[in-house]
């Protein structure tokens, strides 16, 4: 049994959520211990139950210790099978980030996987929904993934009551990416619920201020109605993709929220970089069992990402090599698992 102490790094959720995505492809069982413990309220949370529970029933495993406030669990897995399951996450708790720990053990499935999650679509320190539909989502697709996902009700903070529906097909070969297209426009979405439109209406002229003339620019506003209120940007760029956001908080003002993703994605396109902080984050473990070497350049490389790196090379034969210059170069080969 592979042992992981969850303390390790940031010492937050994903050591624990990535833990048993590795676990349930690599048929070992896991042992992780001092959960969350760098936390306030360390220990299991709803949203670390649901991803646990989501990919136990994802590869029929069985888990030893599973409680809210547990700071220890086992993970044994078994044959991954795929599906239809429904979870909620409760309250605000982010869906995306459940999903993260969902989409590695479904593409080795050997029949299609369907997931409704309810709870928090657009939260702080997790990636927004847009992001993880145009981005995260599109650039899986370039490495043969097929993914399909639908936002049926967004969710904000504090009561979330979101719900996505999301269709992950099984994958046969993760193809190798090479990041050799430009960037040529960009693209963007301004969501809002529950608050008046013009603050969705300054938070796009701000980013369409911040960013006139330097690239096609098409950004759109979407009206919702949520439990909680809330607001948002998410830009994305194209062919080439990154990301970047910025989530509405209480007292930041509308051209604020649309300068900071503005600002931060033009910062990304300037450096010529192959993946924003956040993709690199979530595409490390496909790229690390895709068999291939893989290259590509980023502006920084999170804790977030240097733990996923650890957490892969107790799982599967990897290497990296890591030079930090002006703009960080990655070059990162493991096993092929599929």
């Amino acid at each position: 049994m592979i042992e992981i102490d969850g303390s390790y790094g940031e010492g937050g959720g994903q050591i624990l959520r990535m833990s048993i995505a590795f676990s349930s492809i690599t048929n070992k069982p896991v042992k992780i211990f001092n959960i969350r413990a760098n936390r306030p309220n360390p220990g299991l949370r709803n949203q670390h139950i649901t991803a646990i529970e989501t990919v136990a029933k994802i590869c029929n495993a069985e888990v030893k210790g599973l409680k809210i406030s547990s700071r220890e669990i086992e993970f044994y897995p078994g044959e991954i099978c795929g599906g239809q399951y429904e979870f909620d996450v409760g309250t605000a708790g982010s869906v995306t980030l459940v999903l993260q720990a969902c989409i590695i053990p479904s593409i080795f499935a050997e029949k299609e996987t369907k997931l409704i999650l309810k709870g928090g679509t657009d939260v702080r320190w997790s990636p927004p929904w847009d992001y993880f539909r145009n981005v995260f989502l599109e650039n899986l697709k370039k490495m043969g993934i097929e993914i399909e996902g639908k936002l049926h009700k967004r969710g904000y903070y504090p009561a979330g009551g979101g719900k996505i529906e999301i269709s992950i097909k099984p994958c046969r070969e993760i193809k190798p990416v090479y990041f050799d297209e430009k960037f040529e426009e960009i693209e963007g979405i301004v969501h809002i619920s529950n608050l008046p439109l013009q603050i969705a209406e300054r938070i796009k002229k701000s980013a369409e201020e911040n960013i006139s003339g330097k690239y096609p620019l098409n950004i759109r506003i979407e009206k919702n109605e949520a439990i909680s209120p809330g607001a948002g940007i998410v830009l994305w760029s194209k062919p080439k993709i990154i990301g970047s956001d910025c989530l509405g908080e209480k007292g930041k003002p509308a051209e604020e929220i649309g300068k900071f993703a503005a600002k931060k994605i033009l910062e990304e396109i300037d450096a010529g970089v192959d993946l924003d902080e956040k993709a690199v984050d979530q595409l490390l473990p496909f790229m690390a069992i895709s068999g291939s070497k893989i290259k590509f350049k980023c502006l920084n490389l999170s804790m977030h990402a240097s733990t996923e790196i650890f957490l892969l090379k107790k799982f599967i034969d990897i290497d990296t090599k890591i030079e930090k210059n002006k703009i960080i170069e990655v070059e990162i080969e493991g096993e092929k698992l599929i």
